[in-house]
């Protein structure tokens, strides 16, 4: 990871907040992120994502974007495609990677074709089905018993909830009913049983993209990693790197780098997986790409980073230098039209 700052201050704004379930979680990481690039030398002001974020990117006259945003409209491609707009450079994925990474039917979909681990799933629409219970009926007929009910398209494990084999039907409807409030589409997919894993990818401009340290995550007094273990104090305790051994540390890495390209990511994602399922304790599968994953000082991506000695001041200082060497997208000089 190159340890070399820009040559000259660069004003950067942190994107945060949106109208989204996460905005709070937002909130935090950009904090942190501002904290950061200010002790990195940076000139640095936070934007909220609303209504005037398009009239206040044009005036600041930033060189470099940080987004730190999470959720609908501010990960799903929808903040990128009005920096491309304005011809900004931001760090993170562009927009197509990023509205596929968050819509879990098609990544599902990239990930088949590049031939990596998957759970069994089907996609539920609420326009296509006839009810919450037909619905769970057929799923579970696909799938098998135990499932797991998520979101299309939502992060931080809103909407999500377990169903043992033995759970009625008229409860995964539930669950599934509960999505569709969210969303026009739910997944349904195989209840893997096994370890919560997950690993983040570094991919700076110029260098090839490695794999930080995977991080396994416990929340021993929660069903799984839900949105409140995730961010309630106590409720979840990491271990980094995860004590995997070699060879399944190996291939989580290359396995969470292949689904990493697979989207197009770039400068940085975190790739969650179930490490086990069943009596095969070495099974391995991809759940999800996050392509802007939570930044706080004790998030999971910042704590694998610091794992092998990238400081947190480093590690915001070398993206935001990434995307602004990079610089915004190029376009095609526009042609005369024929005849005009």
């Amino acid at each position: 990871m190159s340890t070399e700052h820009p040559k000259k201050k660069l004003r950067v704004a942190v994107i945060e907040g949106g109208p989204s379930s996460e905005a709070g979680v937002s909130r935090a990481s950009a904090a942190s992120v501002r904290e950061a690039l200010t002790e990195a030398g940076h000139d640095v002001t936070r934007l909220e994502l609303d209504t005037g974020i398009f009239d206040a990117l044009l005036r600041g006259k930033f060189d470099v974007v940080h987004p730190a945003v999470h959720g609908a409209v501010g990960e799903d491609g929808c903040l990128q495609g009005v920096l491309e707009v304005l011809g900004l450079a931001y760090v993170g994925s562009d927009v197509r990677a990023s509205s596929v990474a968050m819509d879990k039917v098609f990544a599902r979909k990239v990930f088949q074709l590049s031939e990596l681990p998957v759970a069994q799933g089907i996609a539920l629409r609420r326009d296509q089905e006839k009810s919450p219970l037909a619905a769970a009926e057929f799923a579970r007929k696909v799938v098998g018993q135990a499932v797991v009910v998520k979101p299309a398209a939502s992060g931080s494990a809103v909407g999500v909830n377990r169903h043992e084999a033995d759970a009625p039907h008229e409860e995964v409807a539930a669950s599934i009913d509960g999505v569709w409030q969210l969303g026009d589409v739910a997944l349904v997919e195989h209840f893997a049983r096994g370890r919560e894993v997950t690993c983040g990818v570094l991919d700076l401009d110029g260098e090839e993209a490695y794999a930080l340290p995977p991080t396994e995550i416990m929340a021993p007094n929660d069903a799984f990693y839900t949105f409140q273990a995730r961010y309630a104090p106590g409720r979840s305790v990491h271990a980094c790197p995860a004590p995997l051994g070699d060879e399944l540390t190996k291939r989580v890495q290359d396995l969470a780098v292949r689904a990493h390209k697979a989207l197009g990511c770039r400068d940085l994602s975190r790739v969650d997986f179930v490490v086990g399922d069943g009596a095969d304790p070495s099974a391995v599968i991809v759940l999800e790409v996050n392509t802007l994953p939570g930044f706080t000082k004790t998030s999971l991506y910042p704590e694998a980073a610091a794992a092998i000695g990238i400081p947190f001041p480093r590690l915001c200082d070398s993206l935001v230098a990434s995307a602004h060497r990079r610089g915004p997208t190029r376009r095609n000089a526009p042609l005369a039209f024929p005849g005009a």
